[in-house]
């Protein structure tokens, strides 16, 4: 382990909410090393955004991480000329301009039929009603898995990520994973021979990709494909529905919801954190790394850096959000990001507002996680 000063944690109160804890950290440790965790957290903006992208130190490669232990080598666990080989061999399905030109038409359409079985029912829970399905029907046209189900694919999804950040491991959750995992295979197998066009199947497989990476590479985009845009929808219309004067600014064309979404990922983080493991002895800031400890650099500590932030708790859609990194930052940037910002801030977020007129909160939204963070319910009624 690092000499990092100590800092314990109550796991249970953390994933409740993990802000004030790393509140207490970037003023006091902002290096520190979380017994319960078995990890080093680097927790201040500037260190975790120059370090990410030092993969000869803080290198992506677990072999023994849960990730891949549990979901196969994706690129995400691969540094160097081997990340960017599956990198660009997926990039075909992610780009700008295939999301723009391919995937945005389908997204509108899936999400329009949505929101049309809704109206009548005037009321429902924004996360199970409306940002699963129109984030795992987005996931499912990317992807290829054409034969997978809404549910099906929010529930592999959910499993996978509860599986990734399995650190007090529970047996349970483990299972539960190799289970989502089994089944993400059987659909790929199913469409294999035929994958459709331009989907994450199809590029990886006209690429030469092999099977084992194939395979790795659609789990990863199913992980974070489907929780991030799920809670960062459901949790975006929260907030706007929390504070109505900045959603008037945005129905008046003051504000977007661009600048809505870049807040709320900024201040609750949906992918809160990202492992590391330290490839050779290093310094930094006066804390020793060994080879082989773990590192979690936490991008949910840095969208709230005092450093660069006023006022960091505050929802505020005027800020300037520049300086947070919710989507990493170097060499694993995340590949989805321009799929996500699409579907939430394009479709999801506009068509809600202006589908269900008097569209307003209906009880309190609980929220829960530190490493994959969002709302398990939002109820709502227009």
């Amino acid at each position: 382990m690092s000499d990092a000063p100590v800092t314990h944690i109550d796991p249970a109160a953390f994933a409740a909410d993990p802000y004030p804890t790393l509140a207490h950290m970037r003023r006091d440790a902002p290096i520190t090393f979380v017994p319960e965790l078995g990890a080093t957290l680097l927790t201040r903006r500037d260190d975790i955004h120059r370090e990410e992208k030092r993969v000869e130190v803080f290198s992506s490669r677990q072999p023994d991480g849960l990730m891949t232990v549990l979901m196969g080598e994706n690129m995400m666990r691969k540094d160097g000329d081997d990340h960017m080989r599956e990198r660009r061999a997926l990039f075909p399905a992610l780009s700008p301009r295939t999301v723009a030109d391919h995937w945005k038409p389908m997204f509108e359409d899936a999400a329009r039929q949505i929101i049309e079985d809704l109206k009548p029912k005037g009321r429902c829970d924004l996360v199970t009603d409306y940002a699963m399905p129109v984030s795992a029907a987005a996931l499912i046209a990317i992807t290829g898995l054409c034969q997978m189900s809404h549910a099906e694919m929010d529930r592999v999804s959910q499993h996978m990520i509860d599986g990734c950040a399995n650190y007090l491991g529970d047996q349970e959750i483990e299972a539960r994973c190799h289970a989502a995992t089994a089944l993400i295979d059987r659909h790929i197998d199913h469409i294999f021979d035929t994958p459709p066009e331009r989907s994450a199947l199809a590029v990886q497989k006209s690429a030469g990709l092999a099977m084992d990476s194939i395979r790795a590479n659609v789990k990863l985009v199913i992980s974070g494909g489907q929780n991030e845009p799920r809670d960062a929808i459901a949790g975006t219309a929260w907030a706007l529905l929390s504070h109505p004067g900045q959603l008037a600014m945005i129905r008046r064309g003051e504000r977007s919801w661009v600048d809505a979404f870049s807040e709320y990922v900024r201040w609750i983080s949906p992918i809160g954190m990202s492992p590391r493991v330290v490839a050779r002895d290093d310094k930094v800031n006066g804390v020793t790394f060994k080879r082989g400890d773990r590192v979690f650099l936490m991008f949910s500590s840095a969208g709230r850096d005092e450093a660069y932030f006023d006022a960091p708790d505050v929802f505020d859609i005027f800020r300037d959000t520049g300086p947070a990194i919710p989507f990493g930052a170097g060499p694993h940037f995340c590949a989805g990001a321009a799929a996500s910002r699409c579907l939430i801030t394009e479709i999801a977020l506009p068509l809600l507002f202006e589908a269900l007129p008097g569209l307003r909160l209906d009880g309190p939204a609980p929220f829960t996680g530190w490493a994959f963070r969002g709302p398990t319910s939002v109820q709502v009624t227009w």
